[in-house]
């Protein structure tokens, strides 16, 4: 395969000198700015065309499986095209065989015969079947590339053609949403609304795709085994003892049991016991399953009992032990994750992630006093699909836990982007770019399941 270098003073010049060297079917495979000017690196399609025929004609070892089958398709008819081998990179990719060369075995040593074995047992590619991967790998480069441009180009067209779209874009930008919520909000965005309708229709939908508890019943009245779970410092153990202030204040103090994982926090379990000791409530601190088995026993006869846990970083492997602790108890367990609501979008990601396990049960959001937009955590929530049943806004116990509202929320979000730090939100002219950025992820990601009804 002749694949061609050219290099001009810019884009314009280079492209000129493809066309007038390979004409305009030309395939370029790849387009960058270097030192002095812009390199094109290009070939003519006959070129590729032929190459894939050299392949297809030639001839193999029987043992070896023939090359053509690297970019046939499933099904034979179908024929071979650039198009084809674009859209079947991943298929490539993953059935690319590794071909061992067979060669006669002379009469040598028995070290040498084994050193011999060992070099024809690696797997090898033919260099044709190596450049086909790459220019593959380059022109699926392009195609992101190219989107994303015209995705950027087109959210420049929209901002001129439709300024409401791209006011609730940065809204919900500036809020904490991630860019790709926010595009797919703002994309579904019935037309010819106004500003005021806009801002409703993104309300409703938000609330539709928000899963809150209806009342207090479902966590304090029906009962359970609730394990508040996270990452070291969203607040479990302070919002434990609102739970457990919230309970006696309505059930009395017979009825709860309190228990509390949290053995390696210096005056980890103390804290909690503190709060236990001003309730009325006896506090069982464990340190392994088998101690939460036996606590677990002793407070079988309450109907609620509520589990601070000790605080693992998501990336610990003490989380999969957290889990695993909870899920052997043979008494069901409701973990509910406690989301920080000062974290990033990223962060909060990877913290479902790592505490997902079999399922959680729900969520509390923590600290919204602190945060200076709440879009983030609320965009979590949305996207894994979580129950979400409590709220905190403070350290006051038992005031400063609430039960999720969603329309309360979703309007506490919308109101702090406009009174976030201005330097940290987008200008218009930057909204294409993000929009842009936000294609190529959009490709390696599935985006969020949104009901816009």
């Amino acid at each position: 395969m002749n694949i061609r270098r050219f290099f001009g003073k810019n884009s314009r010049e280079a492209l000129s000198m493809v066309r007038k060297a390979l004409g305009d079917d030309a395939v370029i495979l790849a387009n960058r700015i270097v030192n002095g000017g812009n390199e094109i690196m290009a070939l003519k399609e006959e070129d590729m065309n032929a190459m894939v025929a050299r392949e297809a004609d030639r001839d193999h070892a029987p043992s070896a499986p023939p090359p053509q089958t690297l970019v046939q398709s499933h099904d034979s008819n179908e024929p071979t095209t650039l198009l084809s081998l674009l859209n079947k990179n991943n298929r490539v990719q993953a059935e690319a065989p590794h071909i061992a060369k067979a060669a006669p075995t002379p009469v040598v040593s028995k070290q040498a015969a084994v050193n011999k074995q060992a070099e024809t047992s690696k797997p090898a590619s033919s260099p044709a079947v190596q450049q086909m991967a790459y220019v593959l790998s380059e022109m699926r480069n392009m195609r992101s590339a190219f989107e994303s441009q015209l995705t950027t180009i087109a959210w420049g067209n929209i901002q001129q053609r439709d300024p409401i779209k791209s006011k609730v874009l940065s809204t919900l930008l500036a809020t904490g949403f991630s860019a790709s919520l926010s595009r797919q909000l703002a994309e579904n965005l019935p037309a010819n609304m106004n500003a005021e309708q806009a801002v409703a229709w993104i309300k409703t939908v938000l609330a539709n795709n928000l899963n809150t508890i209806e009342n207090d019943t479902e966590m304090l009245s029906k009962g359970g085994i609730f394990a508040l779970i996270g990452p070291t410092g969203v607040g479990k153990t302070t919002t434990t003892a609102k739970l457990a202030a919230r309970y006696v204040m309505k059930h009395g103090t017979q009825n709860l049991g309190l228990i509390t994982t949290d053995a390696y926090r210096i005056g980890g379990h103390e804290q909690l016991r503190i709060y236990g000791k001003i309730l009325g409530v006896m506090v069982h601190a464990v340190k392994d399953e088998a101690d939460l088995k036996i606590a677990l026993n002793e407070l079988k006869h309450k109907p609620t009992i509520l589990i601070d846990t000790v605080g693992v970083g998501q990336r610990d492997s003490m989380v999969a032990e957290q889990i695993a602790m909870l899920s052997n108890t043979n008494i069901p367990v409701k973990r509910l994750l406690c989301l920080n609501a000062t974290s990033t979008g990223e962060t909060l990601s990877d913290v479902v992630k790592a505490y997902k396990g079999k399922g959680l049960d729900g969520c509390i959001i923590t600290k919204i006093d602190e945060a200076a937009t709440i879009g983030n955590v609320l965009d979590v929530i949305v996207k894994e699909k979580l129950k979400l049943f409590y709220a905190t806004n403070g350290q006051r116990v038992p005031e400063d836990i609430h039960q999720a509202n969603k329309q309360q929320l979703i309007q506490h979000a919308l109101k702090l982007s406009s009174a976030s730090n201005k330097s940290f939100q987008f200008l218009n002219e930057e909204l294409p770019f993000v929009m842009g950025n936000t294609a190529q992820a959009a490709n390696s990601s599935k985006a969020a399941e949104i009901r816009y009804v």
